[in-house]
């Protein structure tokens, strides 16, 4: 094969962090290589430094044989490096092809050569099958579709090494099939693939080789075929790890109740005649394909916005002013589901955005006055027991990694000790390690008598943690079924819209149990 990367003795320090030491690594053509790593291990760092977002204090790269010089992006695209970062660096309010051919045309041009542009885009889109509408504003297309064309973007600038940092994190099943689909013939035409993954499954099936890194270095190489995702996560995390087992519920009285909710236009979908109801010490899965309205459902318990009709009651009492802070003051929680645009205020520091929901209370106010000591105390508490890597009270919250972002998340709400806890998707872009913790905290929250809405699209998150489980379609909820009657067909029929058979089951499920037992008699 043919050696078209060479990342040699790569380390860079922050202060007094090193993130990465002494660290190694190569790509042949047509090869796929997964980088894999727990929250703040290194990974996007190291790649940062590949495309040059940043500048290494130890080490070269070498591209095709030759040096890349050290903190030049533009050096790092004309060798024939692109990168795909998780968070789209797309402008919303430009067209698909302008956002394409940004920057790749000289400032001394008279005109923009558009249909030149045009013809190359629609030419790639279809060599590779990532078909998008050239003419189509970015803020109005689907997650997959940004991710189109940030791709599309990296390979109209030629691109022949491809970095993609979590290309799936918010991408539902069907369109990360896809995308790896278009990925392997994209390394058939010579292309060189590297991926940062949390999802061990993903990197089984598509990489042919793993590169581990464990706080900063190497820890181990495997070819993919020689290796499994048991052996790769305890290599992550350098001990066994295991995702804890849903213990027995005993559910209490009814905390939440939705009857006949509808909302339009709101969070991306639609909601119409949803009723639902949740007990405290049981958890609700939500299961769906992303845009069927879980998001909005989970705006409308928070309080973000009301709905246009129908009841949602607290503790029995109907729900009549719909804003975060009466959410929050009647004991609802949130973990939202975007942690960037939701969940956190980037140039805030991390003290700042801990406290951020709860500015109000005595605890962390006086006369008017933030009690900062006490701020920084809770924050560097939630540090400490939720292991957020990277972070200090005062420092800003968007140098963490996105996992270490989302376990500070999970810690601020938590130790608020919500009675109603919404949870949508609170182990995305999470590795596995990170994933049982957050896990065992939820099941946690459950047995101390709190009710969690959990909204996901992973099938054995909600079926793993979830006592009874409804798919949300076009903005209609399913008929419940239990969690230990799930499995990954049933779920997928109900996501898919055909409820028939957990109709079946929840009618069964709830029938007297002198009932069930005659009718059993009788078949």
């Amino acid at each position: 094969m043919t050696r078209v990367l060479d990342l040699s003795n790569i380390t860079k320090r922050f202060g007094h962090v090193t993130a990465n030491e002494d660290v190694s690594l190569h790509l042949e053509k047509g090869e796929i290589v997964a980088l894999l790593g727990e929250n703040g291990a290194g990974k996007t760092t190291l790649m940062s430094i590949l495309f040059g977002h940043y500048t290494a204090d130890e080490g070269e790269v070498r591209v095709n044989g030759t040096p890349l010089p050290p903190g030049k992006s533009r050096a790092a695209i004309r060798a024939g490096v692109g990168m795909v970062h998780q968070h789209f660096a797309l402008a919303p309010n430009l067209t698909v092809l302008e956002n394409v051919m940004t920057g790749t045309e000289s400032l001394w041009s008279l005109r923009s050569n558009r249909s030149a542009g045009r013809a190359k885009l629609v030419a790639l889109s279809e060599k590779f099958g990532l078909k998008v509408d050239p003419d189509a504003r970015v803020s109005d297309l689907s997650v997959g579709e940004c991710q189109r064309v940030e791709i599309l973007k990296a390979l109209y600038n030629d691109a022949r090494i491809l970095i993609l940092d979590e290309p799936t994190a918010v991408l539902t099943a069907q369109e990360a099939e896809s995308l790896f689909a278009t990925l392997r013939q994209m390394t058939a035409d010579g292309l060189s693939l590297i991926f940062i993954s949390h999802k061990l499954h993903e990197v089984m099936s598509a990489s042919d080789r793993v590169v581990v890194l464990r706080r900063g270095s190497v820890v181990a190489e495997r070819a993919t075929g020689e290796t499994s995702k048991e052996e790769l996560a305890e290599l992550m995390v350098g001990r066994k790890v295991e995702r804890p087992k849903r213990p027995p519920a005993t559910p209490g009285k009814v905390l939440l109740e939705g009857l006949d909710l509808t909302l339009s236009g709101k969070g991306g979908a639609s909601l119409h005649g949803v009723s639902f109801r949740l007990r405290a010490g049981e958890t609700l899965g939500i299961i769906g394909v992303s845009g069927n309205g879980q998001t909005t459902l989970a705006g409308l318990v928070s309080g973000l916005y009301p709905p246009d009709a129908g009841t949602l009651l607290i503790d029995g009492r109907a729900v009549t002013t719909h804003d975060v802070p009466h959410a929050i003051a009647a004991g609802i929680g949130r973990i939202p589901e975007d942690r960037n645009a939701e969940g956190t205020i980037g140039d805030m520091t991390t003290w700042e955005n801990t406290v951020l929901e709860r500015i109000w209370s005595p605890e962390f106010s006086s006369r008017g006055m933030v009690r900062r000591a006490a701020a920084r105390a809770a924050t560097d508490q939630i540090i400490d027991r939720y292991d957020v890597r990277g972070a200090s009270a005062d420092g800003r919250i968007r140098l963490l990694s996105g996992g270490n972002m989302q376990k500070l998340i999970l810690g601020r709400v938590l130790e608020a000790g919500p009675d109603i806890l919404v949870a949508a998707q609170p182990s995305r872009g999470l590795d596995e390690g990170a994933i049982a913790g957050v896990h065992e905290r939820l099941l946690e929250a459950r047995g101390r008598g709190a009710g969690v809405l959990l909204i996901s699209e992973d099938l054995d998150e909600v079926i793993g943690l979830s006592d009874r489980i409804r798919a949300i379609v076009n903005g209609r909820l399913s008929p419940a079924i239990p969690a230990d009657r799930a499995n990954a067909q049933l779920l997928g029929l109900m996501m898919a819209g055909d409820w028939s058979a957990a109709a079946e089951i929840e009618a069964e499920t709830q029938m007297p149990e002198h009932k069930k037992a005659e009718t059993e008699d009788a078949l």
